[in-house]
């Protein structure tokens, strides 16, 4: 999600007191609130805007991991003990805070002034509930074939299945399931962010997959077979004679699915590293002195 600067959504400088940020919050709500724009989706949206900045910049502790770390501030890492963790969610404030005043108090209190007297029930005021930010941590195998995840947000437990062929970085789009609206207020959504971690034998470009085989010497230079390890299972793979230290090897479709397209696959690149023999035998080290001679008189 792209980074939003709440200083600039509320109009004040960094420098702000508590109380500025305060008062230029209570302006951008009155002018902005959905009970006097009556459905403006420009104006909600600012409306939306103004809360979460007022959120996080209200709050002396959540404004410090703003002002230090930017648009990294809310994001979450796990640490090692919690690695094993499938999912983590953020679960948002259902209600906006005036430093202790009630969000529909405050309502209540204008609209009864700037409309002669007339009342309001506090189920007529709402606003839409905050969108939720979801990583989801992931290996390469479950990229490959697919997974599903389960996370809670809301005390409501929730299942997301993912396909195969997600990608690093990709993002999901979970509609209607973020934090909850307040009133009658729509619920937010919930964005979910794919990391893979990465993986002892392969990397990952796009949708090809690299990875080093190793060869052993007379294989390289006799020709033959090696076995490979690929995501689909152990395969063999034709060597020819003379294959040089270094040479990449294509196997076609054995990278990674395409998202979305059943059947479609990337091609693995497998660079040749051979393998010297170690510990030769007094006839194998005549035998290679032989060879050598017989390649110097050639």
């Amino acid at each position: 999600m792209e980074y939003k600067d709440y200083y600039k959504i509320l109009g004040v400088n960094k420098k702000a007191s508590q109380d500025e940020i305060k008062k230029a919050f209570r302006k951008l709500a009155v002018k902005y609130h959905p009970d006097k724009t009556k459905g403006d989706k420009a104006s909600e949206e600012k409306f939306k805007e103004a809360n979460e900045a007022n959120e996080v910049l209200g709050n002396p502790e959540k404004r410090k991991k703003y002002d230090d770390l930017g648009q990294n501030w809310n994001q979450f890492r796990p640490s090692e003990e919690q690695a094993g963790r499938q999912s983590r969610s953020y679960q948002g404030q259902q209600g906006y805070g005036f430093g202790g005043e009630d969000f529909s108090d405050f309502f209540e209190q204008f609209f009864r002034s700037s409309s002669g007297g007339q009342q309001f029930s506090r189920s007529e005021f709402q606003s839409p509930g905050h969108d939720l930010r979801l990583d989801i941590d992931i290996t390469l195998d479950e990229a490959y074939h697919g997974t599903t995840r389960q996370f809670v947000v809301d005390g409501e437990t929730l299942q997301i299945k993912l396909k195969p062929g997600m990608y690093d970085g990709q993002q999901i789009k979970i509609k209607g399931k973020g934090g909850k609206g307040r009133g009658n207020g729509a619920r937010g959504d919930i964005y979910g962010f794919v990391h893979i971690q990465k993986h002892r034998r392969y990397t990952v470009s796009k949708n090809d997959l690299h990875c080093v085989v190793d060869v052993d010497l007379y294989t390289a230079l006799l020709g033959g077979k090696t076995t490979v390890e690929t995501l689909k299972g152990k395969i063999s793979m034709n060597i020819t004679a003379e294959t040089e230290n270094g040479k990449v090897l294509r196997m076609k479709n054995m990278g990674m699915p395409f998202y979305n397209e059943p059947g479609k696959f990337g091609d693995l690149y497998a660079k040749v590293n051979i393998i010297m023999p170690k510990n030769l035998s007094e006839k194998e080290t005549e035998l290679f002195k032989q060879l050598s001679e017989i390649r110097n008189k050639n």
